[in-house]
């Protein structure tokens, strides 16, 4: 079913199952050759961590990523996008966020991966605040320089679409 692809974004409470979502993007389809994936967990912090609470702006987030994914599909050949993000608070070794692009060769799909993910790090409209082991509570928690100097990289000229 080629034509124009429609990035899939989802903000959700829920978790994921990573090979659903593979398998839902794939089903019939033998124009895909190539499929990467990036699912980030919550870490423990060196066992300081005993939660993540992830808040979102409703309706802004969902547009914000969705601007984000359609960017990703005019710069690269995909035959499918998703990004599912989660909300609520999440225990380490959880998911927290997932991105599956499909492509004809494994390039498009890695930049592709790679561009939403640097995006979704510094620019998506999530705020994180970190619940510890010993019952206190953190603060927000600030973005990280190298988040953004990731994410910068697309804008100095990085190849668009092949």
């Amino acid at each position: 079913m080629p034509g124009a692809v429609v990035p899939t974004v989802r903000i959700q409470a829920e978790d994921f199952d990573i090979a659903a979502e593979i398998a839902e993007m794939t089903q019939g389809r033998a124009d895909i050759g190539a499929i990467v994936t990036f699912s980030g967990l919550c870490r423990d912090e060196a066992g300081r961590l005993a939660a993540l609470e992830l808040e979102h702006y409703p309706g802004m987030a969902e547009a914000e990523i969705g601007r984000i994914a359609a960017e990703a599909v005019g710069r690269w050949p995909l035959q499918g996008l998703t990004a599912i993000h989660r909300h609520g608070r999440i225990a380490p070794g959880e998911n927290i966020v997932l991105v599956v692009a499909a492509s004809a060769h494994r390039q498009a799909a890695f930049e592709a991966a790679n561009f939403l993910m640097d995006y979704l790090k510094s620019r998506a409209p999530f705020w994180k605040k970190e619940h510890h082991t010993d019952g206190s509570q953190g603060g927000w928690v600030d973005a990280k320089e190298a988040d953004d100097e990731a994410a910068s990289r697309w804008e100095e000229g990085v190849p668009k679409r092949n």
